[in-house]
């Protein structure tokens, strides 16, 4: 089951990078799929969807680089980097995905821009120091 569901995953990404089409991604998704995202503004998949697709196209020409994909159980972690086409900056991205039945039911994403990492390592020291 853990091969099916990284399998899963890597091909629903893997079209909607290549294709730019949510429409490929649609059926891989459960009817009650969650978006957990501190700033998350979509609340159904259809919502979600359309928010992908909406942010796809300034996105155009994007390249994804795969750095890892690692499946326990329900669960799929897949480490990224991405970036425009001579544009900076390259972000570094985590999604975890967690399937039910062979259907991505839930989505957690991380998203750090690479040249900003150094300031993460000290993000709990007050701004005074």
């Amino acid at each position: 089951m853990t091969t099916d569901n990284k399998s899963i995953v890597q091909r629903a990404l893997t079209a909607l990078v290549a294709t730019g089409d949510v429409d490929a991604l649609a059926p891989l998704l459960s009817d009650d799929f969650a978006h957990h995202r501190p700033d998350a503004t979509s609340k159904t998949k259809a919502e979600w969807l359309a928010a992908v697709g909406a942010a796809l196209v300034p996105l155009a020409g994007m390249h994804v680089e795969i750095q890892h994909v690692l499946a326990d159980g329900d669960h799929v972690v897949m480490h990224s980097r991405r970036r425009l086409p001579g544009a900076e900056p390259e972000i570094a991205v985590v999604d975890i995905w967690r399937l039910d039945d062979g259907l991505i039911a839930e989505a957690w994403e991380i998203i750090e821009p690479v040249n900003q990492a150094a300031a993460n390592l000290t993000w709990w020291e007050s701004a005074d120091h």
